[in-house]
Order: structure tokens, then C-alpha cells, then sequence
């Protein structure tokens, strides 16, 4: 078999947190005299282990809060391990807060080269492919005035589009499966079942039993950061829905 291309080893993630800091340098001083603990540790993921391989498609389950989206910002690259190894071999496409890396002072069509940029792409072929990639998300009349003109919608298709432009190693999905009215989600859904079916690496987040059914090929459960079981897709979901 080849070898993964999402490859995560004992990974943890911890968060500190500042707790009853101290309002003067007097109260610190007796704090640090006193060795009262000011941060608090938050293990947002315990010893996470599994791997992905090319064509498979991972649904990653589990209530809110149970550390999904602090796993996806670790394959995204934004967010090291505390602990463990995350191995993630070639380009991202992440959908995740679609629309975060935008400047709202840049035009559509710069904030296209600054996104792409962000995801590992050449800005020059970014500005090539600005006019189609507009004109796809829809939003080509807009795309010299600055984002912060644009509704929530067109921000959403905008980031989608850049993100889905051109086709990547490892794609992940958080909660979103398609944006916009009817007729563009059909078209996104499309290029998502276009991902689904090659060889790109697939994780998928979502709540959508049936969606999750339909495209997932392994599945993995987590809560509160503890994997409670990896595996089939099936054994996984009827377990993860009969706690």
C-alpha cells in the first residue's frame, strides 16, 4: 500500500490559560512568592493517533467541544502538536471558517492571491487564474471593490472557490459541504464529489449521519480529545449514536 498522506501519531494538544491574573506587580509578586498557579491547562487533544491514505475519505464524529476543530487546524498546518506527530504530505485544501484569511480592505480579486498564497500557491498563478476563479464563485462584477463590501454569501463562495480552484493531496471539510443558493451548491457539490472520487485525502467534520455514511470510508470518534473508537464507518456511527 502506499504510504499516508495524513499520518498522525500520539498527537496532543494542550492550551494555557490565563486564570485570576494578577491586577499589579504587587499581587504577582505575592503570587509568584505564594507559587500560586496563574495558567490553567486545557488538553484540547489526548494521544491521537491514525492515518489517512490516498482515495479514502476520514469522518471525524463527536459532540461540541470534543476537540474536532482543534485536530483539523493541526492537519490545516496552523496549529502545531503540543506532544506526538502530525506528517501531512502535500497541498491543503482546508474549508474550514471559509473566508477567515480575508483582508476586508482588499479587493476580491487581491484577497484571491492572498488566500492562495496562505494555501501554498504561487501568487503569480494565483493572479492568472483570479477572472476564472471569480467568475466561478459568482462575484466577477465585484471582484475590483473591497471585500468588506460583500455579504456573508459572497465571501463564502469566494473562499470556496479558491480553495477547491485547483485540486489538492489533502482536503478537509469543517461542516461544510456546500455554501450559497441552490444553484451553487449544486455546482460546489459537484467539485466536492470530485475530491471525494480521486485521490486526494479526505476529512471530513460533520453531523450528517447520512452524508457521512454515503462518503466516509473509515470514520473516527473523539471526545473531550480521547479517541473512543477508529475504525469502519458503520461500527463507529452506531456506536458514537447508542452512548
Amino acid at each position: 500500500m502506499n504510504e499516508p498522506i495524513i499520518d498522525v501519531q500520539a498527537a496532543s494538544v494542550t492550551y494555557k490559560i490565563r486564570h485570576g491574573a494578577s491586577s499589579s506587580l504587587k499581587e504577582t509578586f505575592i503570587s509568584t512568592i505564594k507559587r500560586e498557579k496563574l495558567d490553567v491547562e486545557v488538553k484540547a487533544l489526548k494521544s491521537v493517533t491514525f492515518q489517512v491514505f490516498p482515495g479514502e475519505t476520514l469522518a471525524v464524529i463527536g459532540r461540541n467541544g470534543a476537540g474536532k476543530s482543534t485536530l483539523m487546524k493541526i492537519l490545516a498546518r496552523v496549529l502545531p502538536p503540543t506532544t506526538g506527530r502530525v506528517v501531512v504530505r502535500g497541498s491543503v485544501a482546508p474549508m474550514i471558517e471559509l473566508g477567515a484569511g480575508f483582508n476586508p480592505e482588499l479587493t476580491g480579486r487581491e484577497n484571491i492571491v492572498l488566500y492562495g498564497t496562505l494555501l501554498g500557491r504561487k501568487p503569480a498563478e494565483m493572479m492568472e487564474r483570479a477572472t476564472s476563479i471569480g467568475e466561478w464563485a459568482e462575484v466577477a462584477e465585484s471582484l475590483d471593490l473591497p471585500v468588506r463590501t460583500y455579504s456573508s454569501g459572497m465571501l463564502a463562495k469566494l473562499a470556496f472557490a479558491v480553495a477547491t480552484d485547483i485540486k489538492s493531496e489533502v482536503v478537509l471539510i469543517d461542516e461544510i459541504l456546500s455554501v450559497g443558493d441552490s444553484t451553487f451548491q449544486a455546482k460546489s457539490k459537484k467539485r466536492m464529489l470530485d475530491f471525494f472520487q480521486s485521490d486526494s485525502a479526505v476529512v471530513l467534520v460533520s453531523h450528517d449521519v447520512t452524508a457521512i455514511r454515503e462518503l466516509a470510508t473509515k470514520a473516527l470518534w473523539i471526545d473531550q480529545g480521547n479517541v473512543m473508537q477508529y475504525g469502519e464507518v458503520d461500527q463507529v456511527l452506531d456506536a458514537y449514536l447508542s452512548r
